[in-house]
């Protein structure tokens, strides 16, 4: 009697002992679960007054394109815990249940059959050796995330730059609008003038609708780069990353503080092109995929060779001897493990076929990418001098334009000039200082693709 309940007694502490630890793989896998649920971020608003260097911050944070380079960052730590898995001990809780009919039963014979099993084990494997595979993937995977960071640096490059030139895209638009602002106000101070002249009995009614018809062919240019201006702000806030939230005034638009001044800079060619080679996050990127490749083709070679593992567990079961459910058997179990797949249908000779294949893919796309870097470091300079010299011709032209206005106006008002000279000089004013604008937006965007093309940073941002 007594040894019966001490039997029942121990069955009933290795049923607890079992459900204890069914429950605290349950509750630490809930627990990982929680822990891993996505976040969420809302764009903050976008300042009053916005400046470059608060645009190129901002974008930094909420641009989408760099956001997604990010996530792919954390997508590719989460394969390095993956791969790193095959490294460490494996553990698992597995556990069955059976009921069967007494004919079934194999000691049928005796006056109390089993007719029911269970059994919950925790099992432990510890790989000891797996022909260098092991190792040759946790390579590979470090090398796709120091890739994956490089992408990052050539996506937030390419963000960046895009900011930069939408930015001043939209000052250029701000600017164009004064320019054709202030020829409306000049148009319209001719025709004032034509009208006193008229009325003076000094001029004809010509002069009067020729004025009017200048004022009138100049609105539709206003019209155009104030609908410009409005376009390249949401261009601007699309490359901003900026969502307006709900309630948020849809016709706001930010103050832009800045100007497009032309401060010349100057690159030479050889050590433009050695510091792209050097610098460009792309190359960098595409040696780390070599490496990665390499290491592919050392994990697809361990198949060649034999496996060995550790192997160990502690055991809940049924006793075969007692038709009872609380009467169970519990202990350890301890054992190596190994395989070699003699032959495999040469499956492994074909993954290292693949493997090599994929690394000699891999330094063909670095070497086709190396000649395109260089042709566009040659490009972008050639883009650059042109700009410097127009915005350097640009500049002149402007102060001839206003010279000859100054002109013009004053041999009209003496009556040496017609009033279609006046007119066609202020148009040419407009014209100059338009393609000022232009020569200088265009001047800061080449320099802007110039620091782009040999892996420059941009300069409102450290280099992450």
């Amino acid at each position: 009697m007594n040894r019966s309940h001490s039997l029942r007694m121990k069955s009933s502490s290795n049923l607890r002992k079992a459900w204890a630890l069914c429950s605290l793989v349950v509750l630490t896998s809930a627990a990982v679960f929680a822990a891993e649920r996505p976040r969420t971020t809302v764009s903050p608003e976008v300042p009053d007054q916005l400046d470059l260097r608060t645009a190129i911050q901002y974008a930094l944070d909420n641009n989408y394109a760099i956001r997604q380079a990010r996530e792919r960052i954390r997508e590719q730590e989460g394969l390095i815990v993956e791969v790193r898995a095959l490294a460490l001990p494996n553990a698992s809780v597995d556990s069955s249940y059976s009921k069967n009919a007494k004919e079934l039963s194999s000691d049928r014979g005796t006056n109390n059959p089993s007719t029911q099993n269970w059994q919950i084990a925790l099992n432990v494997r510890q790989t000891l050796y797996a022909g260098g595979g092991v190792r040759a993937a946790l390579d590979a995977q470090a090398a796709l995330r120091s890739a994956a960071l490089l992408d990052l640096q050539a996506t937030i490059n390419t963000a960046l730059y895009e900011v930069r030139t939408r930015f001043y895209n939209a000052i250029l638009s701000r600017e164009q609008i004064k320019v054709q602002e202030a020829n409306v106000q000049l148009l319209q101070e001719q025709l004032t003038i034509a009208r006193n002249r008229f009325e003076a009995g000094a001029s004809s009614n010509f002069e009067v609708l020729r004025a009017e018809v200048a004022v009138a062919n100049a609105q539709p240019a206003l019209i155009r780069a104030r609908n410009g201006y409005r376009t390249s702000i949401d261009e601007l806030r699309q490359s901003l990353g900026y969502n307006a939230p709900k309630g948020a005034s849809l016709t706001k638009v930010p103050e832009l503080v800045g100007t497009l001044d032309f401060t010349p800079v100057s690159f030479e060619l050889a050590s433009a092109l050695s510091t792209a080679l050097a610098n460009r996050p792309e190359l960098q990127r595409l040696t780390e995929i070599e490496k990665a490749r390499e290491a592919g083709v050392r994990n697809a070679r361990s198949g060649y060779l034999p496996d060995l593992a550790l192997v160990g567990g502690y055991e809940f079961r049924k006793s075969n001897y007692s038709n009872r459910f609380n009467d169970s058997l519990d202990g350890w179990t301890v054992g190596l493990q190994s395989s070699w797949a003699v032959f495999d249908g040469m499956r492994t000779r074909g993954l290292v076929a693949q493997a090599k294949s994929q690394l000699t893919q891999a330094r063909l796309t670095t070497d086709e990418s190396t000649l395109a870097v260089e042709v566009d470091v040659r490009r972008s300079l050639s883009s650059l001098q042109e700009a410097a010299e127009l915005a350097d011709a640009a500049k002149k032209t402007v102060g001839q334009a206003e010279e000859a206005l100054r002109l013009a106006d004053a041999r009209y008002a003496a009556g040496t000039v017609t009033q279609l000279d006046v007119l066609q000089a202020r148009v040419d004013l407009t014209q100059s200082r338009l393609n000022q604008i232009q020569a200088n937006y265009s001047y800061n965007v080449a320099v802007a693709t110039m620091r782009r093309a040999i892996g420059q940073a941009d300069p409102f941002v450290v280099k992450p």
